[in-house]
């Protein structure tokens, strides 16, 4: 019987290897107390760094995905400095330490910019966390023109935001491109006459959950 182990994403390897080493070595030398750790950490990093498959719905091609996974805790009308410099519908995802922490993009584009931000690490969910936290923001342009921008900032426990993909590079709907380590937000930034088809409050899942439409 084949017995297939969950995926990992590989941004977890080290902590995985590292706290899997020292739950051996404890094993070993009989520290009991330093093992029972050590293997909880491990267990722990196993499922943060959790890396499922997703089926991409086919909702579309003037669907907008949810970029990751969580609740939903901003829907607003603000104005987009860093690229698209005018008003945008922004819809803000916060990721808890139990959601799983791979970000998918929304929509189907090129990559045109890249902006990293450094910052502080206040609480992800603050309506301000976008505009003082570390965050990276990635302009994605689709064919026809229309710009989305997704911005990964970082939270209370969050020390690394990661981006996979580079500047020219060409995603398809729900593909992989980042994640953020430990507790994070993900601000999807829309053209205004965007239709939002989430509520706040409302539990989604990147690359699953259509957000909105555009018009």
């Amino acid at each position: 019987m084949d017995v297939k182990l969950p995926a990992v994403a590989r941004e977890g390897l080290g902590a995985i290897s590292v706290s899997a080493g020292l739950c051996f070595i404890c094993l070993i030398l009989g520290f009991s107390f330093l093992f029972v750790l050590f293997l909880i950490l491990t267990g722990f990093f196993l499922f943060f760094f959790r890396d499922p498959e997703r089926e991409i719905p086919q909702a579309g091609e003037g669907s907008v995905l949810s970029a990751a996974d969580g609740k939903v805790i901003d829907i607003s009308e603000v104005f987009e400095e860093t690229f698209l410099r005018e008003k945008a519908r922004r819809v803000s995802v916060f990721l808890s330490i139990f959601d799983c922490h791979i970000n998918r993009s929304p929509v189907s584009g090129r990559i045109c910019g890249i902006k990293y931000y450094p910052g502080k690490y206040s609480m992800a969910f603050r309506k301000n966390s976008s505009g003082v936290n570390e965050r990276l923001s990635t302009l994605l342009e689709l064919e026809g023109g229309a710009r989305v921008v997704i911005t990964q900032v970082a939270g209370f426990l969050a020390r690394r935001i990661v981006l996979r993909s580079k500047f020219g590079d060409e995603l398809e709907k729900g593909e992989k491109f980042g994640m953020i380590k430990f507790g994070s937000r993900v601000d999807i930034y829309l053209p205004a006459e965007a239709r939002v088809q989430v509520a706040v409050g409302q539990k989604v899942r990147a690359g699953a959950t259509v957000v909105a439409w555009l018009a």
